[in-house]
C-alpha cells in the first residue's frame, strides 16, 4: 500500500473515532448518578432498601429462570407487526375548559391539568428513550408539540429513572424553559442533580410520603418494578402516584406488575375521578414488572378510579406483541367489565367529565 493510501486510511480511521466519540460524549452523564451524602442516606434508611437494593413488596425476578431465551427470540425473531403500517395520527389539544383534563403525549408522557394546575408525567420528547442518539427504542410518532410549547407547568412527576420515563435532554430542556419543581422517587434526585437542575427543585418521596405542590397534594405510592440506568439494578426507587386537588383525584401507576396493593391504595387515597395505568410493553418473559391490558382493567377497578387513560403504547416499540395488541385487548376488557375508557389520539386534549367515545382510530393504521 502507498504512503498516500496508508495516510488515508488512518484520516478515515481517525475521523470514525472522532465520530464516535461526539456520538457518545453524553452517555457518562445520561448514565446518571448515585445517591451521596443526604439523598443516600435517605436511601439506607428507606424501609425499601434492603441488602443494597429496593425491594418491591411481592418480591420476583424480573426474568423467571430459563424466560431470557424465549424473550431474545420473540425479540428478534417474532412476527408480530410491531410498528402501524401508516402514521399515528397526532390529536389537536384544543382550549381548556374543565377542572380535569388530560393531554396524551405519547408513551407515559401525560399533562393533567387538575383544578387549575398543570402537572407533567414522565416527559420523554427525544427520538429515541436510550442514553446514545444512534441507538435503542426509536419513536413511531413525532411529540404532538414542541417541549418549548408547553403552557406554564405547576410540578414534574418522574415514576422512576428508566429510559423511556427519564430523559436527560428532556429535563435539560425543561430546566431551561419551566420553573417547576421535579417529584422524583428516593434516589432519583441524584440523576437530576448530576443534570444541574438544582436542589430547591427536587423533591425526592419514599412510598407513602407526600408534599404539596401549589395547593396540589402528591403521594409516592406503591408499584411493582425496578429500576436502573447501567448494569446496576434497584439502587432508586419506582413509585405510583396520587396526584390530588381539592375536590379532584388522578392515579397514575407508573411501571408496574399487578399486585395487592392497588387495593390498597383505592382503600386509602381512593376513589379517583382518572386513572392513568401502563398497558403496553408487557411478556411472559417478564410478567411481574408490567401489566397486561386485562390487568390494568383490575388495577382500575381496585383503585376505585372512574376513567382510564391508558399509557405506555403506541410511541415505542418495546416488546413482541403486535403495535395495537395493548389496546385492542383494553377495549375489548373495558366493554365486558363496563369500565369507562379514553383513547385519545397523541396531543388530543380530554375533559375528564366529558370523554369521548372510544372510536378505534388505532385500528386503521395497525
Amino acid at each position: 500500500m502507498s504512503t498516500h493510501g496508508r495516510t488515508a486510511r488512518l484520516a478515515v480511521g481517525a475521523l470514525g473515532l472522532a465520530a464516535l466519540a461526539w456520538a457518545v460524549r453524553d452517555v457518562p452523564a445520561a448514565l446518571g448518578r448515585r445517591p451521596s451524602g443526604d439523598r443516600a442516606g435517605r436511601v439506607r434508611r428507606s424501609p425499601r432498601f434492603r441488602d443494597g437494593a429496593f425491594r418491591n413488596i411481592q418480591s420476583s425476578p424480573i426474568l423467571p429462570p430459563g424466560a431470557q431465551r424465549q424473550v431474545l427470540r420473540d425479540l428478534v425473531f417474532g412476527r408480530q407487526p410491531r410498528r402501524p403500517r401508516r402514521p399515528v395520527p397526532l390529536g389537536v389539544p384544543g382550549p381548556s375548559g374543565g377542572d380535569l383534563e388530560t393531554v396524551w403525549y405519547g408513551h407515559s408522557s401525560v399533562l393533567v391539568e387538575i383544578e387549575g394546575r398543570r402537572v407533567l408525567l414522565d416527559p420523554v420528547w427525544s427520538e429515541r428513550c436510550s442514553p446514545v442518539s444512534f441507538t435503542g427504542p426509536r419513536r413511531l410518532h413525532p411529540p404532538p408539540i414542541p417541549l418549548a410549547d408547553l403552557p406554564r407547568l405547576d410540578a414534574i412527576l418522574i415514576s422512576h429513572d428508566h429510559y423511556d420515563h427519564l430523559d436527560m435532554p428532556t429535563v435539560r430542556e425543561l430546566v431551561r424553559t419551566q420553573s417547576a419543581p421535579f417529584l422524583v422517587p428516593l434516589g432519583v434526585g441524584a440523576h437530576l442533580e448530576r443534570w444541574r437542575v438544582p436542589a430547591s427543585r427536587i423533591v425526592e418521596l419514599d412510598w407513602d410520603e407526600e408534599a404539596t405542590v401549589g395547593g396540589v397534594r402528591f403521594v409516592a405510592t406503591a408499584a411493582r418494578h425496578f429500576s436502573g440506568r447501567g448494569f446496576r439494578r434497584n439502587g432508586t426507587l419506582w413509585s405510583s402516584w396520587v396526584i390530588a386537588g381539592e375536590r379532584r383525584r388522578v392515579f397514575y401507576s407508573g411501571d408496574s406488575g399487578y399486585f395487592d396493593g392497588y387495593a390498597a391504595i383505592g382503600e386509602r387515597h381512593g376513589p379517583f375521578d382518572l386513572s392513568v395505568i401502563q398497558i403496553g410493553a408487557y411478556s411472559a418473559g417478564w410478567p411481574d414488572i408490567h401489566m397486561t391490558p386485562e390487568e390494568a382493567i383490575l388495577a382500575h377497578l381496585d383503585v376505585r378510579a372512574g376513567v382510564l387513560l391508558p399509557v405506555h403504547w403506541g410511541t415505542f416499540n418495546l416488546s413482541a406483541h403486535a403495535w395495537a395488541d395493548p389496546v385492542d385487548r383494553l377495549w375489548r376488557e373495558a366493554k365486558a367489565r363496563d369500565v369507562r375508557l379514553v383513547v385519545p389520539r397523541p396531543g388530543e386534549r380530554v375533559t375528564v367529565d366529558d370523554p369521548p367515545p372510544v372510536d378505534g382510530w388505532w385500528q386503521t393504521i395497525a
